[in-house]
């Protein structure tokens, strides 16, 4: 066993992602990083270092056990790293989608620039409201009267 190995080739070894191509790519796309620093894919790793990772809205933290040349099987991966995800982020995984359906006319055809923006700052009111935590409902008073009847939002629907 090397006591080294390149950071893409390692990730893809333990199963972070299923390519190899896809580790680079998360290396060169600054996902990856080691001691908060974004990392080269071919950057070398060994025993004792803590990665974090980014995948959607997850930060993911390993800690590296041992090194491995070669793609392990799922059962052999915690020999070889340590799970350090907090569980506070694991639990965006299980998060709902939050969307709003905008209801628009057919044959309206795209949004202007105008509904686009009064689209972002409708959802930056709900991002506001529900980082809160406030009770369902009540983030539909915080969204200006004008912007809510353009997109057919009201306290009475339900999303």
């Amino acid at each position: 066993m090397a006591d080294t190995e390149r950071i893409d080739k390692f990730l893809w070894a333990v199963r972070v992602f299923k390519t190899r191509t896809e580790a680079t790519d998360a290396c060169k796309g600054g996902k990856v990083k080691i001691g908060g620093a974004n990392v080269k894919p071919s950057r070398p790793v060994k025993a004792g270092e803590t990665i974090e990772i980014r995948k959607g809205a997850v930060v993911y933290t390993y800690r590296i056990r041992q090194i491995t040349t070669h793609r392990l099987g799922a059962k052999l991966v915690p020999d070889y790293v340590d799970n350090l995800t907090p569980q506070a982020e694991l639990d965006k995984l299980r998060a709902p989608v939050e969307t709003f359906f905008v209801r628009r006319d057919r044959g309206a055809g795209r949004p202007t620039k105008k509904d686009r923006r009064a689209m972002e700052d409708a959802w930056e009111t709900l991002d506001r409201s529900v980082s809160q935590e406030a009770a369902p409902g009540v983030f539909f008073e915080d969204i200006p009267d004008d912007i809510a009847e353009r997109f057919g939002l009201s306290p009475d629907e339900d999303l």
